[in-house]
């Protein structure tokens, strides 16, 4: 699963790719989390537009009062499971990321490890959403990852960005073969196991 990234500065780095962005302003944000607000990609007549969305989807089906938003969907069942199959085909978003967090498990140890694109791009998630919530993508972790965790965000290159928002095209057909970028990652301090904690020293290697 993925339960954490960041993301600096969005307007300013996803300029070549939307054409507004409706109330998301360029700040730092690193340790984002599920439940708060975050800038995502959607498609609309005039061009993709960058929109804050919360990090969560309560289905519209769900009665209970405690329902935990889901803020993970499997590829593998994505065209399946009643909460994400009309999701997949209508609704698509994509969340942006410098990089993101996941944890190593040695018995009752976590040892959290950041993520980031070899050449440092901006990283981008397929993810699905439902009315101001969304919901990452998940797959299995490639051979490099899974030391770490045994899933990973799904990951599009900028040439597979438009046509996961197309619509017209099978968006779980278009994440299962697009060509992943190359990711690297190192250990990073267990301060950013805190949700509340938010600066550069997150990131930094240990």
């Amino acid at each position: 699963m993925c339960g954490r990234y960041v993301i600096t500065n969005p307007v300013s780095k996803t300029k070549k790719i939307v054409k507004s962005a409706i109330q998301v302003e360029d700040n730092e944000n690193y340790n984002a989390h599920p439940y708060q607000k975050l800038p995502v990609i959607k498609k609309y007549i005039n061009g993709n537009t960058l929109e804050n969305l919360t990090w969560g989807i309560i289905p519209s089906w769900s009665k209970k009062k405690d329902f935990k938003p889901l803020t993970n969907a499997r590829l593998e069942t994505i065209d399946e499971k009643i909460s994400f199959k009309k999701l997949i085909k209508v609704s698509r978003c994509i969340a942006i990321a410098d990089g993101f967090y996941e944890w190593k498990r040695e018995d009752k140890i976590k040892t959290p490890f950041y993520f980031q694109r070899v050449d440092k791009k901006l990283i981008y998630f397929a993810a699905i959403f439902e009315n101001k919530q969304f919901c990452l993508i998940t797959e299995q972790a490639s051979s490099n990852i899974s030391e770490i965790h045994h899933r990973q965000p799904v990951i599009l290159n900028e040439n597979d960005v438009n046509k996961y928002l197309n619509l017209e095209l099978s968006g779980s057909n278009i994440l299962n073969e697009c060509r992943k970028p190359t990711l690297n990652f190192y250990e990073v301090s267990k301060e950013v196991n805190k949700p509340t904690n938010n600066s550069l020293s997150l990131i930094q290697k240990i």
